[in-house]
């Protein structure tokens, strides 16, 4: 099945695909492990900062992953370039991000419509992007949040030809995405909705950023403070009542599998064995995934 067919199955019965990056192994067990266990499928995305840190091996990677799990689709993540997007369609990948944010509406236009005239050749779909999101996640920053145009992003589906657009109606990259209450701009999401009639929708920045994990972190000499995350009910209510029909989570991920694996270097301090320590994180991100798909609506 190709992602956009998918894309329309979740917009019909009203929930979010989940969307998880992956930089190593442990990360993309975690995310197969419950495709498999929750029978439901997965986007495993990979940023540009993680495809070159995988570069050697990703071919492979992807080969075996698509020979014996039928869920999982990958996915390129705030692709800068048309060469990045032909990089990773030419790995396998079933879905590419082209992220022009940064750029002037009609470089973002030009720059997308490029990636879409090449990728449907493949029959790979593109997800483009309108607005910007504050904060920094991996090779993505930015100083400032700009709000996606609802009339922009109409324009911008007709020229492109996009099968799905990121909009940016409040959340943030990273670990610090509010600084006093949580909220979104459903107002503007509702507009932007009027204007794209059953058009799928993406929701990136959205990590809860959750309280327990961020402590163990900090237990074990970590300094997340004031972290803040997304509430997990505003997250439910998108993913089952608008047309957001994917939702990216890559902090949470990183916070819960790194402070797990502290936690078990620290209680067992003679354990030589990696794979007994990844093994305990790859538990605990497993119950994070989980629970996060039950969120989105599985």
């Amino acid at each position: 099945m190709v992602v956009k067919n998918l894309y329309y199955d979740a917009l019909s019965k009203g929930y979010a695909i989940g969307a998880f990056n992956f930089s190593n192994l442990d990360v993309l067990n975690s995310i197969i492990n419950v495709s498999e266990k929750m029978k439901c499928p997965i986007l495993a995305c990979v940023s540009e900062g993680a495809f070159k840190f995988m570069r050697e091996y990703l071919d492979g990677i992807v080969k075996a992953v698509k020979q014996s799990h039928k869920n999982i689709y990958f996915h390129l993540d705030h692709g800068k370039s048309l060469d990045m997007a032909k990089k990773a369609i030419e790995k396998g990948f079933e879905s590419v991000m082209i992220d022009g944010s940064s750029l002037s509406f009609e470089e973002n236009v030009e720059l997308t419509k490029n990636v879409v005239d090449f990728a449907h050749k493949f029959d790979v779909q593109v997800e483009g992007e309108l607005g910007m999101l504050k904060g920094i996640e991996d090779e993505v920053s930015s100083n400032q949040n700009i709000y996606s145009n609802p009339d922009q992003c109409l324009e911008f589906v007709k020229r492109t030809n996009v099968d799905s657009l990121a909009v940016a109606i409040g959340t943030s990259h990273g670990a610090y995405k509010f600084d006093g209450k949580a909220k979104l701009n459903f107002n503007l999401l509702e507009k932007i909705q009027n204007r794209l009639k059953n058009f799928p929708l993406v929701l990136h920045g959205a990590s809860s950023v959750d309280r327990q994990d961020v402590e163990l972190f900090n237990f074990y000499h970590g300094a997340l403070k004031n972290a803040k995350g997304v509430d997990e009910e505003l997250l439910n209510y998108v993913a089952t009542k608008t047309n957001i029909i994917k939702i990216n989570t890559d902090t949470d991920l990183r916070i819960c599998y790194l402070a797990n694996l502290k936690k078990s270097m620290f209680d067992n301090p003679i354990e030589i064995d990696m794979r007994v320590h990844s093994k305990f994180a790859i538990n605990c991100l497993e119950k994070k995934i989980e629970d996060k798909l039950k969120i989105f609506g599985y």
